[in-house]
């Protein structure tokens, strides 16, 4: 046990409520101070552990012993004292194994959430800088987690990403920021399928071309917890072979890193 001021606090209490009830013996009989005794012994145990809790409890019941003793001699102990004083042991004792086990299993309890936060945040950290654009849904389709890709892909501001707006809400933010490569008229159409998706879960894989020239794979998976992983992989280079080759070096400027980095900061511009 180390010394500290949890540590000593429980035996130093008990040592001064047995000495209060020795100075005060005729106004205040000694099993009147159990109770209180008691009580001591379950806040050593709750401050320190086990040591601070046994040794409190040891104080208490040799204490007593020692009231007692005081009071009626060796020859005066009756059968009621001996019964009080067995019941304060009892009561001592089960209540610093109690409060030791409780107080054992909150701090595992907290280190293992203080663990899991440490993860969830090296795992959010990791996700930011990926490329690929990553959203958590709950199973209410709201977003509990937004990655820095999904954010500048779709041009969402950090105030709007961290508010853990509905799913809804960020196909319409896409849409009113002319993100989606698709005439006005079929806008409607493809939010709506793409909230059915979400909804069922379907995990069909569909590209989705944005105006600024790239494409994304977006899929869709559904959680044990009813929530939904919504994924936005580029595969801008998979998808343009196809297309025009006198417009292959803006593509390829597409896929340039720092390239991206400009066309992101010209639509946040914009």
């Amino acid at each position: 046990m180390r010394l500290g001021w949890r540590a000593i606090s429980g035996p130093v209490l008990t040592a001064a409520t047995l000495l209060l009830s020795t100075l005060f013996d005729p106004f205040i009989p000694a099993p009147s101070a159990a109770p209180l005794l008691v009580c001591i012994v379950a806040l050593a145990g709750t401050l320190s552990g086990l040591a601070s809790a046994v040794t409190s409890a040891a104080i208490a019941v040799t204490g007593a012993a020692l009231l007692f003793l005081n009071q009626h001699g060796v020859s005066g102990y009756g059968i009621a004292d001996l019964v009080r004083l067995g019941l304060l042991a009892i009561a001592a004792a089960g209540t610093a194994a109690v409060t030791v086990l409780m107080r054992e299993r909150l701090l595992g309890t907290f280190a293992g959430e203080r663990q899991s936060h440490a993860t969830a945040a090296r795992l959010s950290a990791a996700l930011d800088q990926i490329d690929i654009g990553v959203v958590l849904l709950d199973a209410e389709t709201r977003a509990e987690f937004i990655n820095r890709a999904f954010r500048d892909y779709f041009a969402v501001p950090d105030q709007i990403a961290d508010g853990k707006p509905p799913f809804i809400a960020l196909m319409y933010h896409g849409r009113d920021t002319g993100a989606f490569e698709l005439p006005e008229d079929e806008l409607g159409t493809f939010i709506a399928q793409r909230m059915e998706m979400v909804r069922i879960g379907d995990a069909r894989p569909i590209n989705i071309a944005l105006r600024n020239g790239e494409v994304l794979r977006f899929v869709c998976t559904a959680l044990p917890d009813g929530g939904r992983m919504l994924s936005y992989t580029p595969v801008t280079d998979l998808v343009r072979h196809t297309d025009a080759p006198a417009r292959a070096d803006y593509y390829r400027s597409l896929r340039d890193p720092a390239n991206r980095r400009l066309i992101r900061s010209l639509r946040v511009a914009e």
